[in-house]
């Protein structure tokens, strides 16, 4: 059963900035391989501003800023009420949970395993390592084996020295357990789904990944033999996932109750969006000036480093929409649940892997990939169901998809 379609909703196209968003990180790397070329010490100076534990840097207070202001917008948007709505919708929902949370992190994990370990690690070089921090909590001598790392000492602070596809491996893990909460809805939107039955999802999920996101890349980094201690899950979740959701909860709340919900929609998300734009940009540019010289070096990295990526987004969204016929899912319900299995809050795994394993990281640079691959691969998705929405049974007339070839409108 279908969820109604809630009114006075945000349901509008991609924006000038979301269509292009591909570009965007291109100009990024760009931006940031000759910022690292120019200026090599910026990047580090901003990144060594950071809070420490027993010597070891945990949170970069300028990031954690950075961060913060990607998050922020997201979480300001849910309306948590709607979740209230789920039980009206049980196939659609319990499908996108279980490709959410049971699916996608398990094939992550196995494809990156298969193509970042094994196929492409003759490309990668099974000898390349990566430099990434030592968890929080976790204090060990220098020499000394902490999962598949060693710790050394690299200007008087202790890191872990990784093999460099286990510390990829890792970026994937992040990104394939954060369900998407914010794209999604633009996916919905141009795929004409059920936008109702797309709100409640990224409710559910915003809701859901503060248990399971932790819990569940906590594993998956364990078995992948880069254990992260609970202690720095917790702590990642709690300021990158949970305080920008308590702090969008709350001034929604406040902002609607004193300007109400027309000034909140179109006044106020509006001026949010040069902020969340500022704050990826610079976040991005930070992350390739530090990975200038790896990309320039090999800059196939990047193709070696989309190859799973884009695997696990098509072999979700498949299982997902097959799934979904199966149940004998409305194509408006069909089509947002496949999507959202799909793709990935890359806001969230670009914050988690910045704060476990560093802004210089191979797990950094893989989720800012995520960013990179999945605005192509989605429209291509999205075009895909457009022209296969007549394999299911539709809930009632339906627009055209802004996508569709213009013979068909």
């Amino acid at each position: 059963m279908a969820i109604e379609t809630i009114p006075a909703k945000p349901t509008g196209g991609m924006s000038f900035f979301e269509r292009y968003l591909t570009v965007w990180v291109i100009l990024c790397i760009v931006g940031g391989i000759i910022l690292g070329k120019m200026a090599p010490g910026l990047a580090e100076s901003l990144d060594a501003l950071a809070i420490s534990v027993d010597g070891t840097p945990v949170i970069s207070i300028p990031i954690a800023i950075c961060l913060f202001f990607m998050m922020y917008p997201i979480m300001v948007k849910i309306d948590f009420v709607e979740v209230l709505q789920a039980g009206r919708a049980v196939k659609p929902v319990a499908l996108t949970l279980f490709m959410n949370w049971i699916f996608a992190p398990f094939a992550m994990f196995a494809i990156a395993m298969f193509c970042l370990g094994t196929l492409l690690l003759p490309f990668i070089g099974p000898e390349a390592v990566d430099y990434i921090k030592v968890p929080l909590g976790v204090n060990l001598d220098v020499g000394a084996r902490y999962g598949a790392g060693t710790v050394v000492l690299q200007n008087g602070v202790k890191i872990l020295e990784v093999p460099l596809w286990r510390s990829y491996v890792a970026g994937c893990i992040l990104l394939g357990s954060a369900p998407c909460t914010a794209m999604v809805l633009v996916w919905s939107y141009l795929a004409r789904g059920n936008v109702g039955h797309t709100l409640v999802m990224v409710a559910i999920n915003s809701l859901t990944m503060l248990g399971l996101y932790g819990v569940i890349s906590g594993y998956l980094l364990g078995v992948g033999q880069l254990p992260v201690p609970w202690q720095t899950l917790l702590l990642s979740v709690g300021v990158y996932v949970a305080l920008p959701l308590v702090a969008g909860y709350l001034s929604r709340r406040w902002i609607l109750a004193t300007k109400g919900e027309v000034w909140f929609r179109e006044r106020f998300l509006h001026l949010l969006t040069p902020v969340t734009i500022t704050a990826l940009l610079v976040t991005l540019i930070l992350l390739f000036s530090f990975k200038g010289e790896v990309i320039l070096g090999d800059p196939l990295i990047i193709l070696w480093i989309s190859i799973p990526l884009i695997a696990h987004t098509v072999v979700c969204f498949a299982l997902g929409y097959l799934l979904a016929k199966l149940l004998g899912l409305s194509y408006e319900s069909a089509a947002p649940s496949a999507m959202i299995g799909a793709s990935s809050n890359f806001e969230v795994a670009i914050a988690t892997a910045v704060m476990l394993f560093g802004l210089s990281s191979g797990a950094a640079l893989v989720t800012v990939v995520g960013v990179l691959t999945e605005v192509p691969v989605m429209l291509m998705l999205v075009r895909f169901c457009v022209a296969t929405r007549n394999w299911f049974r539709a809930d009632a007339a339906t627009l055209e998809s802004p996508l569709a070839p213009s013979a068909s409108r």
